[in-house]
């Protein structure tokens, strides 16, 4: 005859349940999977009218100098790598990429990125600081990465205040800025000041800031105490506290 089913005995099917529980429980103690991109970060370089060539080569040469800094490339490193991508911006439709999405892990794809801004030509040099345009570009730009990273960055850098089209405020409201920090390095010597403007109007999103060049001559030291802050590691608890304004929106 066959055997007859039989029902499990109370301390199997105890044993049973208990099992099950702690494999649920385990599920939902378990670290949950994170990106494996610590950030995505985007160099928005002003190429307005007021920029004459001289401060656009400085520019240009501050970032790829910066990229290039033996500190900067170790703090990337640590990080495990970043994706990077930089543009020139002026009037509202005048943005050019100048370095698409590179993901730099170290000494080689930091000089390549490096070689492309040195070798990326000024798009406009008659157009007006359109600021709210550059960062809504920039937001839809950050949003084509890669990949989906842990910190998505914004970095804007400038000499002015906005004189054209809708500003910063407006751009915030209209484009996909959720999850996204916008960082600021103000560059010194214009009026209005464009520190208090990138502190009261630009900035936005936790632990956001501006960091301050007294001049374009003083723009790749400003830019390598930004990235190395952005990167995340310890590096910028050595910086300079004064070229450093806080904000946070």
């Amino acid at each position: 005859m066959p055997h007859s089913w039989k029902r499990p005995g109370r301390t199997v099917l105890a044993k049973s349940l208990a099992l099950l529980a702690f494999t649920g429980l385990l599920s939902a103690i378990a670290p949950k999977p994170v990106s494996a991109c610590p950030l995505a970060l985007i160099i928005a370089m002003d190429g307005s009218s007021s920029v004459d060539a001289r401060e656009h080569a400085l520019q240009l040469q501050g970032l790829a100098h910066a990229l290039q800094d033996p500190e900067v490339i170790d703090a990337i490193s640590a990080v495990g790598g970043i994706w990077f991508s930089s543009f020139e911006w002026s009037g509202r439709y005048q943005q050019v990429i100048q370095v698409d999405w590179s993901f730099l892990d170290g000494e080689e794809s930091a000089k390549a990125a490096a070689g492309k801004l040195a070798r990326s030509r000024r798009g406009f040099n008659e157009f007006p600081t359109a600021l709210g345009y550059a960062l809504g570009y920039a937001a839809v730009h950050l949003n084509k990465a890669p990949e989906k990273c842990a910190r998505r960055v914004i970095d804007v850098a400038g000499d002015g205040v906005n004189n054209e089209g809708f500003g910063p405020a407006s751009a915030y409201d209209a484009f996909p800025f959720e999850g996204i920090v916008v960082n600021a390095l103000a560059i010194k010597g214009a009026k209005p000041d464009p520190v208090a403007y990138y502190r009261h109007r630009v900035i936005r999103g936790p632990g956001a800031f501006v960091e301050v060049a007294s001049g374009f001559d003083d723009y790749a030291a400003a830019m390598k105490r930004k990235l190395l802050r952005e990167v995340g590691t310890g590096y910028y608890t050595e910086l300079q506290p004064d070229k450093i304004v806080q904000g946070l929106r």
